[in-house]
């Protein structure tokens, strides 16, 4: 290989991995952060959405708490992350509302009925949490949760949809969406903990 071959070689192997990096850091990433002084342009507690029940949850009872936004799945490889959330939720329950969200986008691993869901959550779980209805989230139509919290112009910053299961987002006590964590970050990290 002569001289000039191998600077082409160098040089395209050098733009391959930086290209890769960029790539990865922004696609990989397990933690978005919002800048604190961006703030959410429709308020989060004008949105409405239904627990398992049917029945309307009201979001503004919640103000004053951070509430973690789940999107969960019964047949999932992170479905253990219940027992991990319902731990978090009885410890931090005073200052933390969670809200598991039954989703059957990824990879169709949630596609029990209510009843189903809740009997799952409740036998294998013992989950006190909220769990809403189930929504759409990559599906049509999306649900208003879910296009709020992947909209940046009206969340404010966020645009990531969940990538898979048990995915998180954080509500801060005053409705802003401050983070987003992948499924791999576990309900117990201390990214998470530092945030109560």
């Amino acid at each position: 290989m002569d001289f000039q071959a191998l600077k082409r070689f160098v040089i395209f192997t050098l733009i391959v991995i930086f290209f890769t990096g960029i790539g990865t850091m922004t696609f990989l990433k397990s933690t978005l952060k919002a800048d604190p002084k961006i703030k959410s342009i429709k308020p989060f507690y004008d949105l409405s959405i239904n627990d398992i029940n049917g029945d309307l949850i009201d979001l503004k009872s919640f103000k004053g708490k951070k509430i973690m936004l789940v999107n969960v799945a019964s047949k999932c490889g992170y479905t253990d992350q219940y027992s991990d959330l319902q731990e978090l939720y009885q410890t931090h329950s005073e200052k933390l509302e969670i809200i598991g969200i039954p989703c059957n986008d990824f990879g169709r691993q949630e596609p029990g009925s209510a009843e189903e869901i809740k009997s799952f959550c409740n036998v294998n779980y013992g989950i006190t949490f909220t769990l809403a209805s189930k929504q759409k989230i990559k599906s049509k139509p999306i649900s208003n949760l879910y296009e709020w919290l992947s909209n940046p112009e009206l969340n404010g910053w966020n645009s990531a949809l969940p990538s898979w299961n048990f995915c998180k987002y954080i509500i801060d006590e005053e409705g802003e969406l401050i983070h987003f964590f992948r499924s791999g970050v576990n309900p117990n990290d201390s990214e998470i903990l530092e945030l109560l």
